[in-house]
């Protein structure tokens, strides 16, 4: 996965989600089982910031198990980002998306680092 063109996801968290995408792929199953939870309180926290930001009510992620959650980071991760660029062009007045993605490299790079 490379950044597109137009792609509302930033360059650095574009490569830093690529790379939690590559590592994860590389863990034993047993593994995977023991960082689920850790990954998915990513996803949720996630949902719930562009549930706030857009004014909705926040949804719970569904647990489809380790095979799925890397399909569903990288869903919110496009979702975060592209709340972030539509609050910022000024068509949501909310600040909470661009807390929610101005600390996502760094999430990110933070979960590789875990990931052993």
């Amino acid at each position: 996965m490379s950044h597109t063109p137009g792609s509302p996801v930033p360059q650095e968290v574009s490569t830093e989600l690529q790379r939690v995408v590559e590592r994860w792929r590389q863990l034993p199953l047993d593994h995977a089982l023991s960082y689920a939870g850790r990954v998915r309180a990513l996803v949720q926290s996630l949902a719930d910031g562009v549930a706030e930001a857009n004014g909705v009510p926040t949804p719970a992620v569904p647990d489809r198990g380790p095979a799925t959650l890397m399909d569903q980071l990288t869903v919110l991760v496009y979702d975060a980002s592209a709340t972030a660029v539509t609050s910022t062009s000024g068509t949501s007045a909310s600040g909470t998306s661009t807390a929610l993605t101005s600390t996502l490299a760094d999430d990110l790079a933070r979960l590789r680092r875990e990931l052993r």
